[in-house]
């Protein structure tokens, strides 16, 4: 009888504490409107980070974009001036870089920094996707996926946080947001290396926030689910390649599993203006991320079954051997095409 007083009380001190948290994690913030903030957004290029510079962009922002590829983040630009989210170029700032380097995440915020003279919103959002059963993984995958899904927010981090704890008060506290993922919550059967990297991204967000809060630095970390990023056309596959980006593919566009960018950076600029710690994106990723917390053993059995019946099997060697062989035999007719027909400069 006691035992059983006493389980009820616990779970009805449970259950208030999940309304509570239910009740601020919904509740609506205020999003005051902050023109001239300077925002820095990696994997500003294309798919999610584009849609996040043109929210902010449209609030007045000067922004600070960061890729790889130089005409990707000029052809962004153009989009922003094309869609009227900034009025002039001298609005966008860009920064090719590597930021798995730490030195070149270093001199990106030094750079960003003397050019605009501070730095009010740090958006950690470049990311790659590594699709594929586990028996086919390379360690090379997993080291890409932590390199640029971990490390490269970590090294932003680190270079921009002794601006942050010496920045004049007048500007306000500083923003840090994380863009993991509802991988970083819940185990996803044929991503490990991704939900390896974002599990870590979102343990650093977290324990960040714990740290920098009193400190006038706030830290919202993001774990969007499903989005129509366009990311699949980037994403590695391994095993049987073919089956495994039919799968990602069909999960990545469908609209009522995915939500589309311009809603996530809606919500995630609002949570930010908030002064959120968490957001989730998505109902489903909502939920997901309730159920893992509550019953982790139940949800990894149902990720097994998915696995089990509803995902590509391991690719066997011989099929490895043929799916190489064909990208190499692609690869070099495309080459000896390029040089037949060379396309203009």
């Amino acid at each position: 009888m006691k035992n059983s007083r006493a389980v009820l009380h616990a779970a009805q001190i449970l259950t208030g504490a999940i309304a509570v948290a239910a009740a601020y994690a919904l509740k609506p913030g205020s999003t005051p409107r902050r023109p001239g903030q300077i925002v820095l957004i990696t994997g500003g290029s294309r798919g999610l980070g584009l849609a996040l510079a043109e929210r902010y962009g449209r609030a007045g922002a000067k922004l600070i974009l960061a890729a790889r590829d130089l005409d990707e983040l000029t052809a962004a630009r153009q989009t922003l001036l094309d869609h009227q989210a900034v009025k002039s170029p001298d609005d966008v700032l860009l920064i090719p870089a590597d930021l798995t380097d730490p030195a070149q995440a270093t001199m990106f915020i030094d750079h960003a920094v003397s050019h605009f003279g501070r730095i009010d919103v740090l958006i950690n959002n470049a990311g790659i996707i590594e699709v594929g059963p586990v028996e086919n993984q390379s360690l090379d995958a997993y080291r890409r996926a932590m390199a640029t899904n971990f490390f490269a927010a970590l090294h932003t981090t680190q270079a921009a946080l002794p601006h942050f704890l010496c920045r004049n008060p007048i500007h306000g506290d500083v923003a840090i947001v994380n863009i993991a993922s509802i991988g970083g919550k819940v185990p996803v059967p044929h991503l490990l290396p991704y939900v390896a990297s974002k599990f870590a991204l979102v343990g650093f967000s977290e324990g960040l926030h714990a740290e920098l809060r009193h400190k006038g630095v706030r830290v919202t970390t993001v774990c969007p689910g499903l989005m129509r990023t366009g990311g699949e056309a980037h994403a590695g596959f391994t095993g049987q390649t073919k089956k495994e980006q039919r799968w990602f593919t069909l999960a990545a566009r469908t609209p009522i599993l995915t939500a589309s960018v311009r809603h996530a950076a809606n919500k995630i600029y609002n949570a930010v203006a908030a002064g959120r710690a968490e957001i989730t994106i998505t109902p489903q990723a909502w939920l997901a991320a309730r159920i893992a917390g509550l019953a982790p053993e139940a949800t990894q059995y149902l990720a097994s079954l998915a696995n089990r019946l509803l995902l590509p099997a391991p690719a066997t060697s011989d099929q490895l051997n043929l799916d190489f062989t064909l990208k190499v035999t692609y690869t070099a007719d495309a080459a000896s095409d390029q040089a037949i027909n060379p396309s203009p400069s």
